[in-house]
């Protein structure tokens, strides 16, 4: 699944937001059910903190919601513009949207309802029967509202079981590499992150002889998503099963949590593996000034030898063509990795919701259309992810058996999910312009891709059907170098290297504004020696780095902020334990 840009995850906090929320809570919420609705055409502020893009949505999407609901949808988007600032400002208004898609933690549901900026859905609710499905990840929201009510409904629900791994064919983040050169350098073994190394600098040699482009990297790094840490270095800790919380790292299994700034821990073997790769010469130069998107045109256009993500390299480069060809991002074959994944979610992922919003007019025919998004139709349409993970069938992306079973992609459906949906048109009867134009802009997962359709029997994601399972020369290579293995997840399954965290609905509680304040002065400092100690000269100033590092954030007052990640992680780890029991 990709991930067009990781949304920033810092709540408003202090005084100053506190206020802004005392003056909304002057406004007032009708909790009550609708007056009537005369269908009418309704343009749909949706304060969304998921989105990517803003403004009016637009395509096949805006034409689909149209027929069934007569509604257009306005993204009002704070990634895009503003920040928390139209958070706050919208708050101290007294309306923050129509719709409300934004983040639960850190106390902000709790001030939703107090401020009664967000209605109660309990009137429609009995209506609701595809949210209905997830009742336990809609108690999860009530629960952390700390109010009796249906405040919002949790994104990321899903049916299966906690213990299997929801990325469905292949994790979220691995160490994949371009097939191609591992192949043409003849397929060394990769014993631990010192001789993946050593095998990069063979596969760079490789592809800048052949290409004669001396600007071709194994690794090309950027800085947009550093919060707590060094993202990019973070997500090197996934491979070997750490899944970073505010400053800290913690296991699968919640025996080992360590902080970022432990010596000899995870996230410096991460750093170190960096450094070492920097003074090898196998980082892009551009890597501390870049953003993200930069980075991923530099891996479209074939500049990039290592994608940290499944969803970064595959979508850019594994297409159709190429992959006939041989030529794509494949998962390398790490012995020592133990690749982290998350457990599907039975009571949602409860950091992210959408609800209503109090002054919103129609309510309850807004809560046909949030019903809708955990219908099998609306997701199939709602997914975001330019890969083409969207595919709806009136869209004419698949077909089924008269009897609804055995989903099977149309040549639209193909071009759509594996080849250049970026120019694929859409007949104007269906909304024009683009299939990509057409994506909607929300970027809310109501319900985990791999989940099962119920009309189908298969997963709402078309990678894992029967009928669309690879076969092109580059997996058929890939697969006779990995043990004959179905895809990702199966070489990690079958051979002990899948770290599968069970999958729990868990949100850390109101931070206190003090120790909000000294987590920002130790985020400041902890990414600023990352990104230095990444490009050490040498092992001394790599360490020293690193040890200035420790000293500097004890006198920042480091101990507070790592009691309250220390109690947070407990917590996970304690909701990771009750789902388990709950699904026996």
């Amino acid at each position: 699944m990709e991930l067009k840009k990781i949304t920033t995850r810092v709540l408003a906090a202090g005084v100053a937001a506190a206020t802004l929320f005392s003056v909304a809570a002057c406004g007032s919420s009708s909790n009550s059910a609708d007056t009537k609705d005369d269908g009418s055409e309704m343009t749909v502020d949706v304060f969304d903190s998921l989105a990517n893009s803003q403004g009016v949505q637009k395509g096949w999407y805006a034409k689909l919601i149209k027929d069934k609901f007569n509604i257009k949808l306005n993204i009002i988007a704070p990634n895009v513009s503003g920040g928390d600032t139209v958070f706050d400002t919208r708050s101290a208004a007294g309306n923050l949207g129509d719709l409300v898609i934004t983040s639960t933690g850190n106390g902000r549901l709790n001030k939703l309802v107090k401020a009664k900026l967000i209605e109660d859905m309990t009137p429609y609710y009995s209506s609701m029967k595809n949210v209905k499905k997830y009742d336990n990840a809609v108690k999860s929201i009530t629960k952390e509202a700390g109010k009796d009510g249906v405040w919002g409904i949790p994104q990321a629900a899903s049916s299966q079981s906690p213990t299997d791994p929801s990325e469905g064919i292949e994790p979220g983040s691995a160490p994949y590499i371009r097939w191609e050169y591992y192949k043409e350098v003849g397929y060394p073994e990769i014993k631990d992150l010192d001789s993946f190394l050593d095998v990069l600098k063979q596969m760079q040699d490789k592809a800048r002889q052949e290409t004669g482009q001396n600007d071709i990297y194994a690794f090309s790094l950027f800085k947009d998503w550093d919060s707590d840490v060094m993202q990019n270095a973070a997500a090197i800790c996934s491979w070997y099963g750490y899944k970073q919380q505010g400053s800290l790292f913690i296991g699968p299994d919640g025996k080992d949590i360590q902080s970022a700034t432990k010596e000899g821990g995870i996230y410096q073997k991460a750093l170190a593996f960096l450094n070492k790769a920097e003074s090898m010469g196998l980082v892009d130069p551009d890597s501390t000034t870049q953003d993200w998107d930069t980075m991923q045109t530099k891996v479209s256009n074939g500049k990039t030898l290592v994608s940290l993500w499944s969803w970064l390299g595959k979508p850019r480069m594994n297409s159709n063509e190429n992959k006939a060809k041989g030529v794509g991002f494949m998962l390398a074959p790490l012995e020592d990795m133990d690749v982290y994944s998350d457990g599907f979610t039975p009571d949602g992922d409860g950091s992210y919701m959408i609800a209503i919003g109090s002054k919103a007019k129609n309510k309850a025919r807004l809560a046909k259309f949030i019903d809708w998004l955990y219908s099998p139709e609306g997701i199939y349409a709602s997914a975001s992810n330019a890969g083409g993970a969207a595919c709806p069938k009136d869209l004419g992306c698949f077909t089924t058996d008269s009897d609804g079973k055995n989903p099977k992609l149309t040549e639209f459906g193909n071009t759509a999910m594996n080849g250049d949906h970026a120019n694929l048109k859409v007949p104007a009867k269906l909304g024009g312009g683009t299939y990509d134009d057409g994506l909607s802009k929300l970027n809310f997962k109501a319900v985990q891709q791999n989940d099962i359709d119920p009309n189908t029997g298969e997963a709402y994601n078309a990678q894992m059907w029967k009928s669309e399972q690879d076969d092109s020369a580059l997996f058929k290579d890939w697969s006779a170098h990995m043990g004959n293995a179905k895809n990702d997840i199966d070489y990690l399954q079958t051979n002990n290297k899948l770290a599968v965290a069970a999958g729990a609905s868990y949100t850390a509680p109101e931070e206190d504004s003090t120790i909000s304040a000294t987590r920002s002065s130790i985020k400041s400092a902890t990414v600023q020696a990352s990104w230095q100690s990444v490009t050490a000269k040498n092992d001394a100033a790599f360490t020293k780095t690193l040890k200035d590092l420790r000293t500097k954030v004890d006198e920042l007052g480091y101990k507070s902020v790592l009691k309250v990640d220390q109690d947070n992680a407990k917590a996970l780890v304690k909701a990771r334990e009750a789902v388990i029991k709950e699904a026996k």
